[in-house]
């Protein structure tokens, strides 16, 4: 019996900004995405994101005039909207508290199998960088540098 899947892997998230070419420009300086396209949809412009990894799924940046940040509210407490794998946590926290960025207290989950922090964008939506053993590897695309 032949069986086929009706979906096969998350494509895009979305993320609203009332600054669409700075937020581009906040995504690949702090978090090494690639501007792949920019364009006019429905009365506001849509940037599509990419990610150096393979596999990794788009960011789309929604321009809107709605002043929105997005985050999860999880028991009365801020949840992040997404979550960004790190191959090394600390390192990363340390880079985007160098380059400005609020980041919150890295966390370690258990005994050590998980580690995250949390950090908002330039727009303040709420992130997460994650790090644990159970990460798949990746290989990273053709032409992009670290």
């Amino acid at each position: 019996m032949n069986r086929e899947f009706a979906f096969t892997r998350i494509g895009y998230v979305y993320a609203p900004t009332t600054a669409i070419d700075r937020s581009v420009e906040w995504y690949t300086n702090h978090l090494s995405f690639k501007l792949i396209d920019k364009f006019q949809d429905r009365g506001s412009y849509l940037a599509v994101l990419h990610h150096p990894h393979q596999h990794s799924i788009a960011l789309l940046l929604i321009e809107t005039e709605d002043r929105k940040p997005l985050e999860i509210a999880r028991n009365g407490a801020p949840f992040p909207i997404m979550a960004l794998n790190c191959p090394n946590i600390e390192h990363t926290h340390s880079e985007l508290a160098g380059k400005g960025v609020d980041v919150g207290e890295l966390r370690i989950l258990g005994g050590g199998e998980a580690k995250y922090f949390y950090f908002r964008d330039d727009q303040g939506n709420l992130l997460e960088a994650a790090w644990s053993i159970w990460d798949p590897k990746d290989t990273v695309k053709e032409g992009y540098e670290p």
